[in-house]
């Protein structure tokens, strides 16, 4: 790192230099639409159904899954989920477990793009740790994932604040 940058990222808050670095994955790395080149979803729909694939690989998704992953509504889930099934990107089931659970599968249609998928997010990685050491990605995997358990940890002693501030 050359010594301009040095003192500009000393300087930096830490959420801004996420805020930074999220911008720019979203930008020119993690668009699902490089992968996904079918104008038949939204780019949201692209999110959603990249989330789904990668997800049904070890376990299954459920809608409830979709609304805590992207932080939306439960009537904005079902929309999304309603036209991706009707485009025919996904099927709904009942549970074997709870016949009021609908599991979500994605069709062949879908899994005809998850080896691009898995592709680009080699790729992405592969990027992102050029040029750093092992141990310092595994430290700064662990430190993310510290800063997200901590602002997790004030979210639910904000939520409980409020909870005593409105008896």
């Amino acid at each position: 790192m050359d010594e301009e940058s040095k003192i500009k990222v000393e300087d930096m808050h830490m959420g801004r230099l996420i805020g930074i670095l999220s911008h720019q994955m979203v930008r020119n790395r993690n668009n699902p639409s490089v992968v996904m080149e079918s104008d038949e979803l939204t780019a949201m729909q692209k999110h959603v159904l990249k989330f789904i694939l990668l997800e049904t690989l070890h376990s299954d998704i459920y809608q409830k899954d979709i609304e805590e992953e992207f932080q939306i509504r439960k009537s904005t889930a079902t929309g999304i989920l309603q036209l991706m099934e009707k485009k025919g990107f996904i099927y709904r089931e009942c549970a074997k477990q709870d016949g009021r659970l609908k599991r979500i599968v994605p069709t062949d249609k879908a899994k005809d793009i998850l080896p691009a998928i898995l592709e680009h997010i080699d790729e992405t990685e592969r990027c992102l740790e050029k040029g750093i050491p092992r141990e310092d990605v595994a430290l700064c995997k662990r430190v993310l994932w510290m800063m997200h358990r901590n602002l997790e940890e004030l979210q639910r002693k904000q939520g409980c604040d409020s909870k005593k501030r409105e008896k």
